[in-house]
């Protein structure tokens, strides 16, 4: 890789997929952060043997409870700055993401873009062993996040993205409002107001085929709210979020 990059994997009972995706992760030659919410499972002592068979090339940074995929990719993010990486990678740890587009999503950053996202939607992109009604649900959610927020990223609710350092300082992650998967529409809506450079790499989703999806209706209908009250919210001038200008804009 041409820059020191962190891929942060946030788990929670992922013991089928996690050493799995950390061997596939590293062939890149990237660092991996696992950020565990004190799974039952037994996950975290999978990432602690991880990251005592590639030191210096896994860490883990153990949670002690379930508090949500925001909150845990903000710890990892803080974890990463702190420690020196100039691009901070997210993805999920069950190979819906595919870990051979991590060097298209580098690149993205390393040529210029502040955030690479991992688009289902933008050309060639798409999704694999979806039915339809998830679909429908999924570009619905997508079409109105953009709608109400103003945004024209076609994917905001992507969970495939590299930040470069100096945007994920600028974006302040631990201030967001969303615990679940709004959390990247939020993310999404910060870089649209930062006016910093976002680019969409085309990626093939394929579901996940061991282990249980996190996503739950009451996850959806927090991100949907969340989306209205901001919406509405950005329509009469009341923004819950404000760049600071004090930050310049760096990329790698």
């Amino acid at each position: 890789m041409p820059a020191d990059t962190l891929v942060v994997l946030p788990t929670y009972n992922e013991a089928e997929n996690l050493e799995l995706i950390v061997d596939a992760v590293l062939e890149h030659g990237v660092r991996v952060l696992v950020v565990d919410d004190g799974s039952p499972d037994g996950t975290g002592e999978i990432a602690d043997r991880l990251a005592a068979a590639n030191p210096g090339r896994v860490t883990v940074l153990h949670r002690t409870e379930k508090r949500g995929l925001g909150p845990a990719y903000a710890a990892g993010f803080a974890a990463g700055l702190a420690g020196g990486a100039e691009i901070l990678l997210e993805m999920d740890a069950d190979f819906s993401h595919d870990p051979a587009v991590i060097p298209s999503l580098v690149q993205a950053v390393v040529a210029g873009a502040d955030l690479a996202i991992g688009s289902r939607y933008c050309q060639t992109g798409g999704v694999e062993n979806w039915p339809w009604h998830r679909r429908a649900l999924s570009r619905f959610g997508n079409l109105y996040a953009g709608f109400m927020l103003g945004v024209s990223t076609k994917d905001m609710t992507a969970g495939y993205r590299a930040f470069s350092a100096g945007a994920l300082q600028r974006l302040e992650p631990e201030t967001c409002n969303a615990a679940g998967y709004g959390f990247q529409v939020e993310m999404a809506w910060r870089a649209s107001l930062a006016e910093l450079r976002v680019v969409e790499v085309p990626i093939i989703f394929r579901d996940r085929v061991r282990g249980e999806s996190k996503m739950d209706t009451r996850i959806a209908i927090e991100a949907m709210a969340l989306v209205t009250k901001w919406g509405l919210g950005r329509i009469f001038g009341r923004l819950p979020w404000r760049p600071n200008a004090d930050r310049s804009k760096t990329s790698v």
